[in-house]
């Protein structure tokens, strides 16, 4: 590569993968990325990758942008995901003016946004803009964010204020990281260094232009990646984290294989029939399911391309080629957890990380199994709730 050129997203990724690996049992231990680990991703740009390039940042596509956190889920799931997170929320630049998401995202550095899934603020209207008032769940990265979105919904005249579809109007609150109380509250087995705590705040004062309708807001960016719907956006970027998990779980359990012999039974590990089988069926569930996301994402990512929209078949494809991703990472590490028998239990050993990574990353929504059910109905022509596509 030549010194003028700029290493791509994917190239960039696998340069930091060593990096990354090599603060595995640090970012378990602290519960959060290391300091230097997250400045080292934000000065490569991956947290913005998803940024319009309006505002100076990639715009990636979403067939390279699933590459790139395949790359960090083989290094670390943790990692992975809070990039994920914060990259896909950013999208939301491309849904406000552009002097007002550059104020967020680009002119403070290394700005990241943490931010809320569920509505459960309040945001009461006064002159110029908003008082908001909340405890808000599921933060990921929410430590190293140069803001908090608060979500919620719209009390005005002591009403709540609604949309023209006539549901409660319900928005993201931009706040500066020091005007939240950051609450330590993610204590879980697996996943643990994204730091998903919760944050709280108390009757901050918001103003209206740093604001955002969170279902509503039309994309004032016309590229494809701003047509897909965020939640596909983000599952996206979670199976192909699972698989890069599934991946190095599979690559773990080769080097265990090679060497460990089970009590009572002759030969190494990897001599074994049962193992070899399983292992084959596991290498057939990763690839298959790598196939299936990589070709669903390239053939939406080409059409909403080309008819700047997406329907509901290519969103009920997208639905169901994350899900099963997810749900195929999770056979795989499973299959190898149960062959690699005792050693896998032990915290020191790789494999029961990867074991409580992707159990935790199942039990997310985008890994639900009634998606299986909701992508049925639709191609059996009955209705479906809509939103969950």
């Amino acid at each position: 590569m030549a010194a003028t050129e700029t290493p791509s997203p994917l190239d960039t990724a696998r340069k930091l993968a060593p990096q990354i690996r090599s603060c595995a049992d640090q970012i378990e231990a602290a519960r959060e990325l290391p300091r230097p680990l997250f400045e080292g991703l934000a000065d490569a740009g991956l947290f913005h990758l998803a940024v319009p390039r309006a505002l100076g940042c990639p715009e990636l596509d979403l067939p390279t942008y699933i590459q790139v956190i395949e790359e960090l889920g083989k290094a670390d799931a943790s990692t992975a995901w809070t990039v994920n997170q914060g990259a896909i929320f950013a999208t939301y630049a491309a849904r406000m003016p552009r002097d007002v998401a550059r104020a967020i995202w680009i002119d403070t550095p290394r700005s990241v946004v943490a931010n809320s899934p569920a509505p459960s603020a309040t945001a009461v209207v006064v002159p110029g803009g908003y008082r908001v008032t909340g405890r808000q769940g599921f933060s990921t990265g929410c430590r190293h964010a140069a803001w908090v979105a608060a979500h919620g919904q719209v009390i005005e005249n002591g009403r709540l204020r609604l949309e023209a579809n006539g549901e409660p109007e319900k928005r993201y609150f931009f706040v500066p990281v020091a005007q939240a109380e950051l609450l330590d509250t993610w204590h879980v087995r697996g996943m643990r260094g994204t730091g998903t705590h919760h944050f709280a705040v108390d009757d901050v004062f918001v103003p209206a232009e740093r604001t955002v309708l969170s279902a509503t807001a039309p994309p004032l960016e016309t590229g494809p990646l701003y047509r897909i719907p965020r939640t596909l956006l983000f599952a996206s970027g979670d199976a192909a984290a699972s698989l890069g998990v599934a991946r190095a779980c599979l690559d773990a359990f080769f080097e265990l294989a090679g060497v460990k012999t089970p009590r009572a039974m002759p030969g190494l590990l990897r001599d074994q029939p049962m193992v070899q089988a399983d292992i084959g069926r596991a290498e057939a569930h990763l690839g298959s399911g790598r196939a299936f996301l990589t070709e669903t994402v390239r053939d939406v990512w080409a059409d909403v391309s080309a008819a700047n929209t997406i329907s509901l078949d290519q969103r009920a494809a997208l639905r169901l080629a994350t899900t099963h991703a997810i749900r195929l990472a999770v056979q795989v590490v499973d299959t190898a957890y149960n062959a690699a028998g005792a050693t896998a239990v032990y915290e020191s050993h790789l494999l029961q990380r990867h074991f409580q990574d992707i159990h935790v990353i199942s039990q997310h929504l985008q890994g639900r199994l009634s998606h299986y059910e909701l992508v049925g109905r639709h191609w059996l022509g009955l209705p479906v709730d809509e939103t969950r596509l």
